[in-house]
């Protein structure tokens, strides 16, 4: 299988239970095949729970979900050792992170200590319990998701932790059109029931090592490292973004552009991906939000004064 019938077989099968985001599954997608990992903000309702469980199904991937409260532990995230009393030793009891895909509902109400319970398994694919490292099966992929209007009863997620998101994306209210088709398509059944797997595991790791070899020129490199660095040194920006967020637009670059039928990258793929990938990592100061402005703002702004090359 290649990319364009990878992607395309996966927005068709997905689409039937999300209707109207094609592009949002695109860039599940992306982060799928670069090994990294989303946050979906936006308000309740949308649909982000099923858009996890529909590509999960559509992936045939082991799925679970993770409902964050403010008295969950880490242990309820990566697994514990508990002494079986039958055989008269410790056993390990896996936790929901040792599937393919976890959703993490409402990351933001979980505790610092258990949000940093993640952190290794969405850098170095795998955890630690009581000095044990159990390798994460693969493809892994963590969907985050938080309610960026409730604020009362959460704990805004720690830079080191929005770092290690390949992307932060949000979903957005349908369309009238869109919204009269969600309704017809829900009226008689939910079309998650029904819902079959069209891509094995395997393909997707197969797939994943093909996209590395996605050319980028040098002109384009160094468009992606301009983009990059005007990032810290913006007037409006106290914390710019870091080599990881370079090497995330470079490689989700490259995902994008297979995707779309090439074995290149053009401008346009790294533009289209600034704001989703490079957003969340960046922190504007004070002074700066309260006159009202946003990070994307400033993310559009720096696009639009780097030159851009012209690509044969």
């Amino acid at each position: 299988m290649d990319f364009t019938d990878f992607g395309q077989t996966i927005k068709e099968n997905v689409g039937r239970v999300i209707i109207g985001k094609p592009d949002v599954t695109e860039l599940l997608l992306v982060a799928l095949l670069t090994e990294g990992h989303v946050l979906l903000e936006d308000v309740p309702g949308i649909g982000k729970t099923t858009l996890a469980k529909a590509l999960a199904r559509s992936l045939d991937c082991s799925f679970a979900r993770i409902q964050f409260t403010p008295d969950l532990l880490p242990s309820d995230v990566t697994g514990l050792n508990y002494y079986n009393q039958k055989s008269q030793e410790f056993e390990f009891r896996p936790g929901p992170v040792l599937n393919q895909l976890l959703l993490g509902d409402e990351i933001n109400r979980a505790t610092p200590r258990t949000q940093s319970s993640l952190l290794e398994a969405m850098q170095e694919h795998q955890v630690t319990v009581d000095g044990v490292t159990y390798p994460l099966p693969r493809p892994f992929l963590v969907m985050a998701t938080q309610n960026p209007i409730e604020l009362e009863g959460t704990f805004p997620l720690p830079e080191a932790q929005l770092d290690r998101f390949l992307m932060q994306v949000r979903l957005g209210y349908p369309t009238e059109e869109e919204e009269e088709e969600i309704l017809l398509a829900y009226e008689l059944q939910d079309p998650f029931v029904g819902l079959e797997s069209v891509v094995s595991t395997d393909d997707v790791l197969q797939l994943q090592l093909g996209v590395r070899k996605i050319h980028i020129s040098a002109d384009v490199r160094h468009y992606i490292l301009e983009v990059v660095r005007s990032t810290r040194e913006h007037e409006a920006v106290d914390l710019g973004v870091s080599p990881r967020g370079t090497l995330s637009l470079y490689k989700a670059s490259q995902a994008l552009a297979a995707l779309r039928g090439r074995d290149f990258v053009i401008p346009s793929d790294v533009q289209y991906l600034c704001a989703p990938v490079l957003t969340h990592r960046l922190h504007i100061s004070p002074q700066i939000r309260l006159r009202g402005r946003t990070p994307a703002e400033v993310v559009t702004e720096i696009v639009g004064s780097v030159p851009v090359p012209v690509v044969e």
